[in-house]
């Protein structure tokens, strides 16, 4: 099948071909073809359009007498935009639904309201309105509506209801959102008042994927070649970095990935996670995103309830910790660098202390230190079930750990923040007595 370009629809001498979408149906192109239901021979009619302040596109249209079977579809007549566009509207009237949209193939139709996504090349391109792309939806929705009541009753009633969740979109009783994400770029929402700005509608331009450029087939398929990273932060944010290492228990090959990921009221933290397919070892490491802070940080938290264990904790591989109830202090770099929950630091750290232990087993074991430290478990799973309130005591010389205020931006009633100025053997330890950041390049 031959591909319709702008350039192979122009006339002789150049003359340009397509007419406005409000022009007369005089120059609509009628091609016999065959019917892809019954196999025998229908029409298709072709309209070469510009769509004012976007740009020129096919609408084709096929009919079969035969077995009444018809389908219509739209094409862009341009090529695949250097950028993917994404535009979301804010329909809060009914004159929003009579807004002209064009879908590409590949476009992502979202509702975020309903929660409702069509994903891309599930559907032909389309020009049609806000209302004929919510009947375009509900339609599809309906199709195999009566076997799924003979065989999947209950599927079929929540479908049936979420059906009539879209019709009532058309009342439009209150906003909604409308999202169309096309990675080809060749997708519209027309704006009534162009070319002054519509308040209610916004677009935006990104780059694509890898996936998406293999989607409209601009790569192979088999092209494995790491897509290259964007030099911005913002775009480091966004993406899964990865790089070849050795397992560190058996140094076979293995990935690993990293991420930055923000935390709320915090700051930036790099999450590293390993994974081996020889040996299946998996470790996860954590670094702060940020510099060393002016001054030290103390975090204390009283644990008097059961929910204190999903707090987010961010332990960095400087921070020292330490249980007083239990007399219980842990070393900086013991368990590393970790963000994961209360429950799950203090999981680690009986798995450290007691199941990970090499002097509780073989020739170097003995009864009371192993009744002491299973003693010391039990301890734990007793501050894990909320049957012992504790202090629990974070001491990072950096100033980069973090324990979650659940009452943010107010402060926490249970928690406790002290900065302090680091002695010199600390600065010491973190190498920060010999290091210059300020007039080094005139000491050569």
């Amino acid at each position: 099948m031959s591909v319709i370009t702008e350039d192979n629809v122009r006339g002789v001498g150049g003359e340009n071909l397509f007419r406005d979408i409000s022009a007369d149906g005089d120059d609509i192109t009628e091609i016999e073809s065959m019917c892809m239901n019954c196999h025998l021979n229908g029409m298709t009619r072709l309209l070469l359009t510009k769509i004012p302040f976007f740009k020129e596109v096919i609408v084709s249209s096929f009919n079969c007498d035969n077995c009444s079977w018809s389908n219509t579809e739209i094409q862009s007549a341009g090529r695949i935009q250097d950028q993917g566009v994404c535009y979301t509207l804010k329909v809060k009237t009914k004159q929003d639904l009579d807004r002209e949209v064009v879908k590409s193939d590949g476009a992502t139709t979202r509702i975020p309201d309903l929660d409702f996504e069509i994903p891309p090349f599930t559907q032909k391109g389309a020009l049609t309105t806000i209302e004929g792309l919510i009947d375009r939806a509900a339609a599809g929705l309906q199709q195999d509506q009566t076997l799924r009541r003979a065989n999947y009753p209950e599927v079929a009633d929540k479908i049936e209801e979420f059906i009539l969740k879209l019709h009532k979109l058309k009342e439009v009783e209150s906003e909604f959102t409308l999202v169309i994400e096309d990675p080809s770029g060749n997708s519209f929402i027309e704006n009534p008042r162009a070319p002054q700005k519509d308040e209610a509608l916004t677009v935006t331009k990104f780059t694509r994927t890898m996936q998406q450029d293999m989607q409209l087939g601009l790569r192979a398929d088999d092209d494995l070649e790491e897509e290259p990273a964007g030099n911005d932060i913002e775009t480091m944010k966004d993406e899964v970095l990865g790089f070849n290492t050795n397992c560190p228990e058996c140094n076979a090959p293995a990935r690993t990935n990293m991420k930055i990921v923000e935390i709320p009221h915090f700051k930036e933290v790099i999450i590293m996670a390993t994974n081996c397919d020889s040996c299946s070892h998996r470790t996860n490491e954590v670094k702060s995103g940020g510099a060393t802070e002016a001054m030290g940080t103390k975090i204390t938290l009283h644990v008097t309830d059961p929910s204190d264990m999903t707090r987010d904790v961010l332990k960095s591989e400087t921070c020292s910790l330490s249980i007083p109830e239990l007399e219980f202090e842990l070393g900086m770099a013991a368990v590393g660098g970790k963000f994961t929950t209360l429950e799950g630091l203090l999981k680690d750290i009986k798995d450290l202390i007691v199941s990970k232990n090499p002097f509780i087993c073989g020739d170097s074991s003995s009864s009371d230190r192993l009744e002491k430290l299973q003693a010391f478990g039990e301890k734990i799973d007793k501050i894990i079930a909320g049957e012992m309130n504790i202090h629990f005591i974070l001491d990072d010389p950096t100033g980069n750990s973090y324990m979650q205020n659940v009452y943010a931006p107010d402060p926490d009633p249970d928690i406790t923040i002290e900065k302090y100025t680091r002695t010199f053997e600390q600065n010491e330890d973190l190498g920060l007595n010999d290091m210059k950041t300020e007039g080094y390049e005139d000491e050569n």
